[in-house]
């Protein structure tokens, strides 16, 4: 991607900021191809991390608290995310019978079976998006994306 005919300059941009703009627009193209592969199952990548996250603890409950740290994208609205999950039944909810105070979110077997389909979409959705890089292309540029 030509960075400055993308943003349409003709003049030379500092490799500094054309290399952070270059960052933006290629996270800009990841989340849309994304957005546009978990369409039809009505969710959003933040709640498919939510369901991943939840998947992850293998029967175990999660907290707010555990499925927030884990999150791709930090963000405060963590319970709204799991309450769009609860609607759509493929989270529930309840108190910890040990601890009143503690609420323990778990994934469904809804949500399991849906899991399992957006799995599939992603993973050819993640082929399409890395089609042009070798293995090792791939482990370079994520050893200097670790850089940062």
């Amino acid at each position: 991607m030509n960075v400055e005919a993308h943003i349409k300059t003709e003049k030379s941009i500092p490799i500094r900021s054309k290399t952070v703009i270059h960052l933006s627009l290629v996270q800009n193209k990841i989340n849309e191809t994304i957005h546009i592969a978990l369409k039809p199952f009505d969710i959003s990548l933040q709640q498919f991390n939510v369901l991943r996250i939840l998947r992850g603890q293998k029967g175990a409950p999660a907290n707010l608290n555990t499925i927030n740290e884990r999150m791709v994208t930090k963000m405060s609205n963590t319970t709204r995310l799991v309450d769009k999950l609860i609607l759509k039944d493929f989270v529930a909810r309840q108190i910890c019978k040990k601890n009143r105070r503690k609420v323990e979110i778990f994934i469904t077997e809804i949500g399991l079976k849906a899991l399992k389909e957006m799995d599939a979409v992603m993973t050819q959705t993640e082929n399409k998006l890395l089609n042009g890089f070798t293995e090792n292309e791939l482990t370079q540029l994520n050893e200097l994306l670790h850089k940062l």
